[in-house]
């Protein structure tokens, strides 16, 4: 199999979707790899590593494109790729699809087959290719919400983790999963005063254990939230549902409560966001305000940290771009059911519910659309 690395394109994205390590076990395995120039650098991986590596550079993007038979990337293709899609594509990569009703319009128009990191999902539950950038996300998210914090940076002026006499800010997290963890690990590491919201008892439980009484539990609920962001300096969205639009948990009246100049930070964009008041920014405009509260919205929060996030998510996606570059998408699915279940689109048909559900779509199961 020919299996091609663009260069990403999406606003400030510096992440790579090979590192030279996979390329060197691809083309043991008897595979062809295309590696657009320059598609390393902003993970501090160079041209000559790919060629050392067994990879071909090619100039450009369109050639990677028309010559592969799978394209591995790391953000969901931006309207300028949508021209290079043909049928029987394979393109894996993070679709989060369920709020991108034109994006599937182009996959399902030339029938390309997209397998989605983000809702391939193993037996006991977890989801391998979405949780190392969830963990970064997590951690960042509180970084990025103590320097927005920051008085020149438009918050209240609040040191996170306050000092001897002066208490440190209120951090509210909804969600307990990955993201919620890691934002949680981060904040009470600074110093912060740390309440995490979850609708599971158990979840809760766990997390009690986990961070020994350094951290507030509280059941998820309209009213619990609404309380909560009244005194909150910083509120990290940490929800999700796999394939599906996030719930809006915080509604547009509970933003309205809160302090002028605290900062929320919705990881769950990539989903269409937690907040009534979200919608996706960039690296490039991060922010924007509504009622005086900071907004943080951006879509490839992982982008920032490039070198990292390549090598955590590579590690990852790897084995599973293997099992797809030696089998073939069929024989993969029929040998992995986490594969099958990270098919999104396959010739022509939406094959998993949560997109469709979220887009009001029709879908099919993947064995009869086969």
């Amino acid at each position: 199999m020919i299996i091609g690395v663009p260069k990403e394109i999406k606003d400030h994205e510096t992440r790579v979707g090979l590192v030279p390590s996979g390329v060197t076990a691809l083309r043991e395995a008897g595979h062809e790899v295309l590696v657009e120039t320059h598609a390393g650098e902003g993970s501090s991986i160079t041209d000559r590593e790919y060629m050392q590596a067994g990879a071909h550079i090619l100039d450009h993007a369109a050639d990677v494109w028309r010559k592969a038979d799978l394209v591995v990337k790391v953000k969901e293709p931006q309207a300028s790729e949508c021209d290079y899609f043909r049928p029987g594509l394979i393109l894996f990569t993070y679709l989060h699809l369920a709020p991108l009703p034109e994006l599937t319009d182009r996959l399902l128009d030339a029938k390309v087959n997209g397998v989605a990191y983000e809702t391939i999902r193993e037996t006991d539950g977890s989801l391998p290719l979405l949780t190392p950038m969830s963990e970064v996300a997590g951690r960042m998210a509180v970084q990025v919400g103590a320097q927005y914090l920051e008085k020149p940076s438009g918050g209240r002026g609040i040191l996170l983790g306050g000092v001897p006499g002066v208490s440190p800010a209120n951090v509210v997290i909804l969600g307990g999963g990955i993201v919620g963890t890691n934002s949680a690990k981060i904040a009470v590491g600074m110093g912060a005063h740390v309440t995490i919201i979850d609708r599971s008892l158990n979840r809760l439980r766990e997390l009690d254990d986990i961070f020994g009484g350094q951290i507030v539990t509280l059941a998820s609920n309209a009213w619990t939230i609404g309380e909560n962001l009244k005194t909150a300096d910083l509120v990290v969205g940490a929800v999700l549902i796999p394939g599906a639009s996030a719930p809006k948990l915080v509604r547009r009246e509970m933003i309205a409560t809160m302090k002028r100049g605290a900062v929320v930070v919705d990881v769950a964009i990539d989903q269409g966001g937690c907040f009534e008041t979200s919608h996706a920014t960039t690296h490039t405009e991060p922010v924007y305000f509504v009622d005086g509260v900071l907004h943080y919205c951006v879509s490839n929060m992982p982008a920032a940290v490039p070198h990292t996030s390549t090598f955590a998510l590579t590690n990852a996606t790897f084995p599973y771009l293997l099992e797809l570059a030696n089998r073939g998408l069929e024989a993969a699915c029929e040998h992995s059911p986490a594969i099958r279940e990270g098919v999104n689109t396959y010739n022509g048909y939406v094959t998993h519910s949560g997109v469709a559900q979220s887009q009001g779509r029709q879908w099919r199961q993947l064995a009869a659309v086969e």
